[in-house]
């Protein structure tokens, strides 16, 4: 399955400003597989005394934002898996803020974000890997909008994208 089999009715208008930020011709498993070196790669390169750097008091730290990759990828690989297994009881939303501050990400290392990731993303690629390729396209809903499996795995591509372009332009 490749991105640009995606339609634009099986996803939310608002997460086109992640689906955008995926190729085309990105095929859902090997995408999973590159994001996760490209994830691995940038977070290890930053320096340490950047990584609880926040650019508005407001804002997420580098670490913070890491872990929202982390706990973001957790809630739509959940809803990848039961959209899949064809449950299409509606899925709410998250608070996305709320989940921050009882994570602790600042006071992990890096090295234990990393290897939290991988861990979460060994898990996703590993349960992409599973589902049949008719079943990428079952339909269900979360938010309040219906949604593909296969959309919440694609919009979890460009989220880690977007995030990595936000931490260049205002925190690097």
């Amino acid at each position: 399955m490749i991105k640009q089999d995606l339609k634009s009715t099986e996803y939310n208008e608002y997460y086109k400003r992640y689906i955008n930020k995926v190729s085309d011709n990105t095929e859902l498993a090997t995408g999973f597989e590159d994001d996760k070196k490209m994830v691995i790669d940038f977070f290890s390169s930053i320096p340490n005394e950047k990584l609880e750097y926040k650019y508005q008091p407001e804002k997420w730290s580098i670490k913070e934002v890491l872990q929202h990759i982390i706990d973001t990828e957790r809630i739509f690989m959940y809803r990848f898996f039961r959209i899949a297994r064809k449950d299409t009881t509606p899925l709410i939303g998250f608070d996305q803020d709320v989940y921050i501050e009882p994570s602790g990400a600042n006071e992990k290392t890096i090295e234990a974000l990393l290897h939290e990731f991988t861990v979460t993303r060994l898990n996703s690629i590993n349960l992409i890997n599973s589902i049949s390729e008719e079943n990428l396209s079952n339909m269900g809903a979360a938010s309040n909008s219906p949604v593909s499996a296969r959309a919440c795995a694609f919009i979890l591509l460009g989220h880690s994208v977007w995030h990595i372009e936000v931490i260049k332009e205002r925190y690097l």
